[in-house]
This record gives C-alpha cells, structure tokens and sequence, in this order.
C-alpha cells in the first residue's frame, strides 16, 4: 500500500476543522453526536482523510458506546495500532495505515468472533453505500 504524505497545511485545507482535530490532532468527538454511531446503511466505511475502505457494514455492531463499532476491519494491513497513555490510560489508537489519521481505539471486549471492539470517531469516516 503506499503511503499518503501530506504537511500539516494541506491536511487543514482539505478538512474540516472537526476532521482536521479528530484525524490529524487525535481528538475525540462527543459520543452520541458523530454521524455514524447508530447508523445502519449497508456498504463500506473509509477514511476520511485518504478513502481507504476500513470497515464494512457486516462488521458494524451496537456497543451502546455512543460511537461506530467494529468487531473486524476489512483488513488488518489497513489499521495501524500504537500504544496510548494519554488521559491517565493505557489504550491502543488506532491510525489509517495509509494516511496515518487517528480513528479512534481498539478495546478487547467486542463480540464473537473477534472479541474486539474498533471503537471510532464518526467524523474519521465517509460511508460508501453499497450498490
């Protein structure tokens, strides 16, 4: 896959400025609000930042977090994990392998049959429905 490199200017030129916080300054939106927490379209979930298809509607499950969760991503070379310990945490972000945009967190307690739980900002992704 290669790699999106682009400075600092040109992202906020080509985001708005919640995506430019949540993508490029790991923000988090509030939970409840984003466009995606309880939406229920069928297709595909791609970053916001660059279009790389991340997650599917068949991955897409209720967590009742206030935020879109995943139990799998289309695949796993798309997703980057990083170590986070901010906010007094440990918790593993997860970034676009592509673009390196921050998505949101991963957390081991989703449902069968990963067990995971992507757990990402609405306003990381543009939905693709399927046709």
């Amino acid at each position: 896959m290669e790699k999106i490199t682009k400075t600092e200017e040109q992202w906020r030129e080509e985001l708005s400025p919640e995506q430019y916080h949540v993508l490029r300054e790991a923000g988090t939106e509030r939970p409840f609000t984003g466009e995606f927490w309880d939406f229920k379209g069928d297709g595909a979930y791609k970053c916001a930042a660059c279009g790389l298809e991340l997650f599917r509607s068949d991955q897409k499950f209720d967590s009742r977090c206030g935020w879109p969760s995943y139990f799998d991503a289309v695949d796993p070379e798309r997703i980057r994990q990083i170590e986070d310990l901010s906010h007094g945490m440990r918790r593993i972000e997860v970034r676009c392998a592509r673009c390196d945009s921050h998505l949101g967190h991963v957390f081991p307690d989703g449902p069968e049959p990963t067990g995971i739980r992507y757990c990402i900002n609405s306003v990381s992704l543009k939905f693709d429905p399927k046709k």
